[in-house]
């Protein structure tokens, strides 16, 4: 494409549609005219002379060095998520928590602070309380909803807030607007794992959050096929977290790279298609006997339907319920089921089932998870695109065995 039709098209994609730029942004085409993006798998890139090189080593001019910081597959797919997210630029990582952690090298020092939501991954948890602190870095967790705790939370020596929304996997809903608002009030950034939403409804970015964090594993792919993570911000932000990729090398592959690029062709049809089927599955669990409580913020009896409709244009595809017994009941649920997959992981074509507790957030302590409100009881769906009366069916047997 020449260097005129690029510009052309850059200009058309910035005011075009989500689902304009999942399928056209960050277009990669080759000599050879390809129409699909190529895997570049290669570790290194040849120059044309000695001189070449240096200047590449040396910024002073562009192209591709090595794959631990520079491939045309990952930049492919960087540039399409930013576009999507309404952010200057986007780096890939290794997987979620690799952009997690990414983030945390890039903009915390020793001493620093953080208050993040307690309402996050556990493993998320585990790296702020467990591995940061052995580095002089205090995390203060504080209720996802509360915007008085998160405003007392803050200390001189706080260089961010974290939060995801919705919550995993208690669907949660936080005031993104706000929250910014309170952050940049008090010379804090704000860092929103869109994980559960994803560009497709909802963009962070656009409501005054700085930074973005992705599991690239989850809706993004939406295949269950590969690892990856993403970071997006503006360029002066997300040059010091592409610093620490360069030297530290928590690096996407270019293989990785393809999956998600070609998943997020896709990505607005099939979280349409997701939280339809949740909303449904969502309101039949909460009609059944045996059921204490069902967390999805589509219902209308969730204390964060409001906001979620302000600022989601669906709900998503994740809900959790807690069933009567304890953790022997909701074994024996999951056990029942046939057709949905017992796993952790979420965001897939398949739906799947987990116990909390003792899988996502087995390494918390019992006071961590009482907190968290992470309960024996509770389990976690998250709603593929099967057909929705076979996931009811299957949600039937789970009951059934109660």
């Amino acid at each position: 494409m020449s260097i005129d039709k690029e510009a052309e098209l850059r200009a058309i994609l910035d005011s075009a549609g989500i689902e304009t730029k999942a399928i056209r942004a960050g277009q990669l085409r080759t000599e050879y005219g390809s129409h699909g993006e190529p895997i570049f798998a290669t570790s290194s890139f040849v120059f044309d002379n000695a001189a070449q090189a240096a200047a590449r080593f040396a910024g002073d001019e562009p192209g591709n060095i090595y794959s631990r910081f520079s491939n045309p597959t990952v930049s492919s797919f960087e540039d399409k998520l930013a576009k999507m997210e309404g952010g200057d630029k986007c780096v890939a990582t290794a997987s979620g928590m690799a952009a997690i952690l990414a983030t945390a090298l890039a903009f915390l020092q020793q001493g620093d602070h953080i208050v993040s939501s307690r309402s996050v991954f556990g493993t998320t948890n585990v790296l702020y309380e467990k591995y940061l602190q052995k580095f002089g870095v205090s995390t203060t967790f504080v209720d996802l909803t509360d915007l008085k705790v998160w405003e007392e939370a803050i200390q001189d020596n706080t260089k961010y807030l974290f939060l995801e929304t919705p919550s995993n996997p208690l669907c949660e809903i936080a005031d993104i607007k706000k929250l910014a608002e309170l952050a940049h009030n008090r010379g804090c950034l704000l860092v929103v794992d869109n994980c559960f939403c994803t560009p497709a409804l909802q963009r962070p970015l656009l409501l005054g959050a700085d930074i973005i964090i992705h599991s690239a594993t989850k809706y993004l792919d939406g295949q269950g096929r590969s690892i990856g993570g993403a970071v997006v911000g503006n360029e002066e932000l997300m040059a010091e977290v592409y610093g620490v990729l360069r030297t530290c090398g928590p690096t996407m592959s270019p293989f990785n790279a393809w999956i998600a690029l070609k998943g997020l062709e896709t990505l607005s049809l099939r979280m349409r298609a997701h939280s339809e089927s949740a909303l449904i599955l969502a309101e039949w669990i909460q009609s059944q006997a045996g059921i204490e409580k069902v967390h999805y913020s589509g219902l209308k009896t969730n204390p964060g339907y409001a906001l979620a409709l302000q600022q989601q244009s669906a709900f998503g595809g994740v809900l959790s319920f807690v069933v009567k017994g304890g953790r022997d009941a909701a074994w024996k649920y999951i056990d029942a089921t046939r057709l949905v997959s017992i796993t952790a992981n979420l965001g897939d074509t398949k739906s799947t089932i987990t116990h909390p507790a003792t899988t996502t957030h087995g390494r918390l302590s019992d006071e961590e998870k009482q907190r968290a409100g992470i309960e024996e009881g509770l389990i976690r769906v998250s709603v593929g695109l099967e057909n929705i009366d076979d996931l009811i069916s299957d949600m039937q047997r789970g009951l059934s065995a109660l």
